[in-house]
């Protein structure tokens, strides 16, 4: 418990006192936000936010790493597998979406990375932490990862490797890298405005944060564990690490949104959304809640899901449109909503699944008493 205060008390002390250094470095570099012009397709009263410094996904992405070291290391409870694997998803996506801001801010162009170009990066990010997870077992024989699908807890009919070592292998990795995928595109298209990401993100990371603690509560190989609990305990491999990582990387976003909220001081930028989609899929991935995580992060499906309805409504009605402009917040936007209106009712509705993903997973610890 030590190690998980002082992680996450560093983490947000990080961020919310050392961002407005940040700020002025990345000014001295360059690093400003690109705006596309209204007439490329975005909103006109964005062009306020032109120059605007952006990439502060470094700063929270530094901030948990250095909360998380110090408190695991200071708590007596030393960096596990399961945790490094979370920070090399984080910081490895995070590359990626660096990558394309740099090219962003350089060329001075709205457009950095192609899509094919930024999924291949996110893939190659994917597919080690997918063959890392399913090694490193402890003393019990459990690995960070499971090649099962999960929900509540791992579904024991979905295996991939029941489809042979090869196939499944091949299978699995593919499971993986959609998750990977799926979660750092969704949580970069919901950052578009200001504090919308960051703030969704923390309700999120904590919910899968409680997520993690019941199951160091109710792991398998405790032994204070309650005997009519048994029926019902976790395997995940560092329940407890996953959790210090996930308060750390909580604590980091609340210092930054500080600075982040409207009217926003720095924008997260690429490297940041990519980073808070990384931390969702890996814990999500390591704790066994794959299916859940959609739920507990359902605020982040909504951007790409209005994307997605908006470009198969415009095909199939040959050129009409259902919102007035995708992501569905540009949408609010368009129709006279107000930025931070918009940006406190997106959390309402984060943390409204938030809580109803850790009911649900609660509820189902019951049943299987």
């Amino acid at each position: 418990m030590r190690s998980l205060l002082t992680a996450a008390t560093i983490s947000l002390a990080f961020t919310l006192f050392l961002t407005p250094l940040f700020i002025r470095l990345f000014e001295r570099l360059g690093w400003g936000q690109v705006i596309r012009t209204p007439e490329d397709g975005n909103i006109p009263r964005h062009q306020a936010k032109r120059g605007t410094p952006t990439m502060g996904g470094v700063v929270f992405i530094t901030g948990t790493i250095v909360g998380y070291f110090v408190g695991t290391f200071t708590g007596g409870a030393p960096p596990t597998a399961s945790g490094l694997l979370v920070i090399w998803m984080m910081v490895g996506l995070g590359v990626v979406g660096f990558i394309d801001d740099f090219m962003k801010v350089r060329q001075q162009r709205s457009l950095g990375l192609s899509g094919w170009r930024k999924i291949v990066g996110q893939v190659l990010v994917a597919v080690p932490f997918g063959i890392l997870a399913l090694n490193f077992p402890n003393r019990y024989g459990e690995t960070p990862a499971t090649a099962h699908v999960s929900f509540f807890r791992d579904i024991p009919a979905l295996s991939f490797l029941a489809l042979g070592v090869v196939v499944g292998w091949i299978v699995y990795l593919v499971w993986v890298s959609f998750i990977s995928v799926a979660w750092s595109n969704a949580t970069n298209l919901t950052d578009g405005l200001d504090g919308l990401a960051t703030g969704s993100g923390i309700f999120t990371i904590s919910a899968l944060s409680l997520v993690t603690f019941w199951q160091f509560q109710q792991r398998c190989m405790s032994g204070a564990l309650v005997d009519s609990y048994a029926g019902a305990c976790y395997p995940t491999r560092d329940p407890m690490d996953l959790t210090i990582i996930a308060a750390s990387f909580v604590g980091a976003l609340v210092g930054f949104l500080w600075w982040n909220a409207p009217k926003a001081k720095i924008f997260m930028g690429d490297v940041g959304s990519l980073a808070i989609g990384g931390v969702i899929a890996a814990m999500s991935i390591l704790s066994r809640t794959e299916l859940l995580a959609v739920i507990i992060a359902g605020v982040f499906i909504i951007g790409p899901g209005s994307v997605i309805l908006q470009r198969y409504y415009f095909k199939a009605t040959g050129g009409k449109r259902l919102f007035l402009m995708s992501p569905f917040h540009h949408h609010l936007e368009m129709r006279g909503w107000p930025e931070i209106t918009i940006v406190v009712r997106m959390w309402i509705i984060a943390g409204m699944l938030a809580v109803t993903g850790v009911g649900l997973f609660y509820v189902a610890w019951l049943a299987a008493l």
